[in-house]
């Protein structure tokens, strides 16, 4: 199961990305075309051409974790447009990873707690 808990960021690349590359190949678009540390608590998201494939990065402490996700039917519904990443907060990776889009007009806004005096 993916932990968000320790993420900072979520980078999610727009476009297609060849998912053939493994943990290597990924953290070189990471460093190199984002200009991006992929050492960070950072979550990387990548997506295929068809959309129904997607997979993260992730350092967690002497090592990378890397997630693979593929629908069976449908596909993700990933931005398409952009060369450089896309800043997500945790609860957009949420949607997307249902099939939601990334703008949500009936969503509920985020609630802070307050504090009762």
């Amino acid at each position: 199961m993916l932990n968000l808990t320790g993420a900072s960021q979520v980078y999610l690349a727009c476009g297609t990305t060849d998912l053939r590359k493994s943990i290597d190949g990924l953290a070189a678009i990471v460093q190199e075309q984002f200009s991006l540390d992929p050492f960070s608590t950072a979550l990387f998201v990548f997506c295929n051409q068809k959309r129904d494939k997607l997979k993260i990065l992730q350092w967690d402490h002497s090592g990378f974790w890397l997630y693979y996700r593929r629908l069976e039917r449908g596909t993700f519904q990933w931005p398409s447009t952009g060369h450089s990443p896309l800043c997500l907060s945790q609860r957009e990776l949420r949607w997307l990873l249902d099939g939601l889009f990334l703008s949500q007009r009936h969503a509920h806004p985020v609630v802070s707690p307050e504090v009762v005096i």
